[in-house]
């Protein structure tokens, strides 16, 4: 019996030149998701992306944690307005991640590699000099925009100094959550959480050296946060170079990456706005009840991300599940792989649910929660937690909308929120004082979260539905 992979000579001709660099006598690029089973696949992808979200959103807790023990209010509070405006800017470079990883993802379900590198090349120097434009305009125009967020006083200078400092590295971040995507698109989830984790090694050592050895306070996390950026970056080159998926960028190439890519990225970017836009509502609204109930509510955005990391890396980790199986046209996977996620987020936020209820004590001492923020933590521990379950059917909804075609369906539904969702429920809830915007943003997301999920089940029906009628049935190709 013949062992090899194939008699035909042109066949092993094809495959002793073939391009892509092997582990193992694998393929590094090959489509990874098409089969298998796919709980495994997004247990997987979600888990180590979890942990590299998780190391992301852990150095702005950390940052928050420290600058806390300095027992001073209009630090903790001008680090709540800085972060507003800071998660803004990431949403860019988010939904360039999310555009990149969701293209490059169905080339390679296609087995489209060399495209897939040269698209991915090219569209990185876009992706830099956008963030970099955008860093800087922060950074000259932020003490403008924190007033007009609410800051005042002492927590508005020291929030523009912290945006001096870590605008103008805006493209690092960016850079290392661009080349995490790449990795999840080819399907190495591993490799993809280390560039994150990094990130958090490097603020756990810097935070205590700097805010405390140094005694530079607020500044000496804004520089902690710049140097976490750097390790990042090169974290993210590092662990691609094995795949090949990096090379000298084509100008030629730019443009037509550009329109690629950007068909997917900028609705993404406009998705993604949404929710620090909403947020920004929320904190002005916030920021009427004084600084206490500004630095609660800030506790609670940074609880969130950590204590949700599993959830929101659903978003980045399935998309490339579903991109791969849709270029193969395996299009009940791709249902599979949404429904997976559905029961997922139910498990994590029902959990997330129990341990915020029995610890809203030990939250409050951690960070020295007073006055109106106590009301506030314990308000979302007991209760606004459920939301995130709706949060989550959102954010997976939106998933499957940039990855299946209708990226601009996740726009609607994130703007939805952050304008029908938010702005009429936080201001009726103001009435109530600060309990009642936290419950205003609750309801709102409740609602489009669950006609997002809706919508998507609606678009992956449809596509199972046109795939049915225009591929012959198995008895159909044997007559054939």
């Amino acid at each position: 019996m013949d062992n090899h992979p194939s008699s035909d000579p042109d066949d092993k001709k094809k495959l002793s030149h073939s391009p892509q660099p092997l582990i193992k006598d694998r393929p590094l690029n090959r489509a990874r998701f098409v089969h298998g089973s796919i709980m495994r696949h997004v247990l997987t992808m979600a888990i180590t992306g979890a942990v590299g979200l998780m190391a992301v959103f852990a150095v702005d807790l950390l940052n928050f944690f420290y600058i806390s023990h300095l027992h001073d209010p209009t630090l903790t509070a001008a680090i709540a307005f800085a972060s507003s405006l800071s998660f803004v800017q990431t949403a860019v470079g988010l939904g360039m991640a999310i555009g990149l990883g969701a293209c490059i993802g169905r080339l390679i379900g296609a087995r489209q590699h060399d495209r897939a590198r040269e698209l991915a090349s090219s569209f990185l120097v876009v992706m830099i000099i956008v963030t970099l434009a955008l860093g800087l305009f922060t950074a000259i125009f932020a003490h403008y925009f924190l007033t007009l967020l609410g800051a005042k006083g002492e927590a508005l200078i020291h929030a523009t100094r912290f945006l001096h400092i870590i605008s103008p590295a805006l493209p690092l971040i960016c850079l290392g959550m661009t080349l995490s995507a790449l990795l999840r698109a080819v399907g190495d989830a591993k490799r993809s959480m280390r560039v994150t984790l990094i990130g958090a090694v490097f603020t756990a050592i810097l935070d205590p050296i700097l805010i405390f050895g140094f005694n530079l306070g607020l500044e000496g996390a804004a520089i902690s946060t710049v140097l976490s950026r750097c390790a990042i970056s090169v974290s993210g080159f590092l662990n691609l170079r094995g795949h090949a998926m990096i090379e000298r960028p084509k100008l030629n190439l730019i443009m037509p990456a550009t329109r690629e890519i950007g068909n997917i990225a900028l609705p993404a970017i406009g998705t993604n706005l949404a929710t620090p836009v909403g947020a920004l509502f929320a904190t002005h609204a916030m920021s009427r009840f004084g600084l206490e109930a500004v630095s609660g509510q800030a506790v609670v955005d940074r609880l969130v991300p950590v204590s949700f990391a599993f959830v929101f890396a659903l978003t980045g980790s399935v998309g490339p599940i579903m991109a791969q199986n849709l270029g193969a046209g395996q299009f009940h996977r791709v249902r599979e792989a949404f429904t997976c996620s559905l029961k997922l987020t139910a498990l994590c936020v029902a959990i997330a649910w129990v341990v915020f209820a029995s610890c809203h004590t030990v939250i409050l001492k951690l960070f020295h929660v007073q006055g109106a923020g106590i009301e506030l933590v314990n308000l979302f521990c007991f209760g606004v937690v459920a939301s995130y379950m709706f949060v989550g059917l959102l954010f997976v909804s939106n998933t499957a909308f940039n990855n299946l075609g209708h990226p601009l369906y996740s726009t609607a539904f994130n703007w939805g929120r952050a304008t029908l969702g938010t702005i009429p429920f936080v201001t009726i809830g103001a009435y109530y004082g600060p309990k009642g915007v936290m419950i205003g943003q609750a309801l709102g997301v409740v609602i489009f979260g669950s006609l997002a999920m809706m919508a998507a089940l609606s678009v992956i029906h449809n596509l199972e539905k046109t795939a049915s009628h225009k591929i012959p049935t198995p008895s159909a190709k044997n007559q054939l």
